[in-house]
């Protein structure tokens, strides 16, 4: 018998890239049939913490508050390898850019972000205006905050619009513990069962690695989400955040998440230690 799974996961490039596969049926996934919802990371969120939906894309930082009932998968991890979310402003950056961030209002793209968990970890003296992550820029142009912090495409766009770089959190996370910036994973719903979730493991692990041995196909596929950055940008952005920690965290991707929990944990961010658990 058919079983039904929803699937949730930002309507942008690099995620349309990694489930393209299963999008358009390219893969066998037997009696399980995947149905995709799209919505904005923050907004997954806070659905996955009413357990809302069976097989979700979340911000690691939620993670500490989705635990008990979701695990997170080895595939589908978008990982900032010395680069990530990025502080911008109108003005260039001082000298001293973390302690000159503080007592300003940041835009933030929401609570649970990773971006937002970073941020708090880099400079917690800060004026927080939480607002959708794409209207950060137009509220730092028009002086509704004074830096904004940026995730998506706006990693590669800022200075389009005449923004300036003040830090990237990705390659101070980098330089400070050697690892890189575990931002969003797919985690699965603990009651669907064993089974049911070791089929959805295997099933997302070849959507993934069936994207980066058809790239072309699937970047036609990912460009219709690319929020109008052009082919060349799309590229470069799913280059980004789906590659080899994509297909499966690996040690040191592993390591990466459990020091991120810790390190919020210890800064009084995180309410709890958590023991993460990877399926697949």
């Amino acid at each position: 018998m058919t079983r039904t799974i929803r699937v949730a996961h930002s309507p942008d490039s690099d995620d349309a890239f990694m489930f393209y596969a299963l999008a358009e049926g390219k893969i066998d996934t037997g009696d399980l049939r995947y149905v995709h919802e799209l919505a904005d990371i923050e907004s997954l969120n806070q659905r996955a913490r009413h357990r809302e939906l069976e097989v979700t894309a979340v911000s690691i930082h939620a993670y500490a508050y989705l635990w008990r009932d979701y695990a997170l998968l080895g595939s589908g991890s978008s990982m900032g390898d010395g680069y990530g979310p990025r502080l911008v402003s109108t003005l260039p950056p001082a000298d001293q850019p973390r302690d000159a961030l503080r007592g300003l209002r940041v835009a933030v793209p929401g609570r649970l972000t990773t971006a937002f968990l970073a941020l708090q970890l880099y400079q917690p003296d800060i004026e927080a205006i939480v607002m959708p992550f794409d209207r950060i820029e137009e509220a730092v142009l028009g002086g509704g905050a004074d830096v904004g912090l940026l995730i998506h495409e706006g990693q590669l766009t800022y200075a389009d619009s005449g923004l300036h770089l003040w830090a990237d959190l990705g390659a101070w996370w980098l330089e400070d513990t050697g690892l890189p910036l575990p931002l969003g994973g797919n985690v699965v719903r603990r009651d669907l069962g064993p089974e049911v979730i070791a089929q959805i493991a295997r099933d997302l692990r070849a959507s993934i690695v069936y994207a980066l041995e058809h790239r072309a196909p699937a970047l036609a596929h990912a460009k219709q989400f690319n929020r109008g950055i052009g082919d060349e940008r799309t590229d470069t952005f799913v280059g980004m955040y789906v590659n080899r920690w994509t297909v499966d965290y690996g040690p040191r991707g592993r390591q990466a998440v459990q020091k991120l929990l810790e390190r919020g944990y210890q800064a009084g961010v995180i309410p709890e230690r958590v023991p993460v658990e990877f399926i697949g």
